[in-house]
């Protein structure tokens, strides 16, 4: 029996120098955690509320839609280069989520 030995892959990590922060206030309505960027490298998120939040990668996030629960005190790092919006939402409108975008 042959052996297939396909040819070779390049695989290329995307790199950032710059990091941009943004401080996004807690609320019961759907906020813009992060804007459209086609820059965007990557982006992390630390929930500095007391209450959790709740994030989707589309214009609304709700707590009963949403891709990513971060509960209070917690962190998220976004693990794929995803360049679009970034909606949030919290259970309760104290504190603030902590953003830092790479680009």
């Amino acid at each position: 029996m042959a052996l297939y030995n396909p040819p070779s892959v390049t695989v290329t990590t995307p790199t950032s120098s710059t990091s941009t922060p943004t401080t996004v206030a807690a609320s019961v309505t759907s906020q813009t955690i992060a804007a459209i960027n086609s820059n965007r490298k990557g982006l992390t998120i630390w929930n500095d509320s007391t209450a959790t939040l709740y994030i989707d990668f589309d214009s609304a996030a709700s707590a009963t839609d949403f891709a990513v629960k971060i509960s209070a005190g917690g962190y998220y790092e976004m693990p794929f280069d995803y360049t679009g919006v970034i909606s949030g939402i919290w259970s309760a409108a104290n504190g603030s989520a902590l953003v830092r975008e790479f680009s």
